[in-house]
């Protein structure tokens, strides 16, 4: 059975989304403009160019300035985490959706688009707060 998972994703600019993804905070790694790599813990995410995704995927790709194909949802440390990160993108040159707040007495988190118009979710939950029953 496989044991990984990697998620294949279009971009305009391989070169470009790296250097944002870097930017805030993530690994990323390209292979000129053809290909990247990004690691997010165990997480392997695939950058490709649009024409290539859509050619192995025999698909046109989402107009993200139109719908949300996907949301990405990462997990943080901390509330500062959270901030941080989002900080960190607005400098890069992405759009945050959803600004920083907390919910439900106990998770904290917030929305940004990357250069691509893809989203993120970004949240800590305070476990020592969550509801019980």
């Amino acid at each position: 059975m496989p044991q990984e998972i990697w998620i294949n994703l279009p971009v305009k600019d391989v070169q470009s989304s790296t250097a944002f993804f870097n930017q805030i905070g993530f690994q990323a790694d390209s292979v000129g403009n053809e290909r990247a790599k990004l690691s997010i813990g165990s997480t392997t995410i695939l950058l490709f160019p649009n024409e290539t995704f859509e050619k192995f995927t025999g698909a046109k790709i989402a107009d993200t300035s139109q719908c949300a194909e996907v949301i990405f949802s990462l997990g943080a440390n901390s509330k500062e985490e959270v901030d941080e990160i989002v900080r960190k993108v607005e400098l890069a040159g992405g759009t945050i959706f959803g600004k920083p707040q907390e919910s439900q007495g106990w998770m904290y988190g917030a929305g940004f688009a990357d250069l691509d118009g893809h989203r993120w979710n970004l949240l800590y939950m305070d476990e020592s707060k969550m509801p019980r029953g």
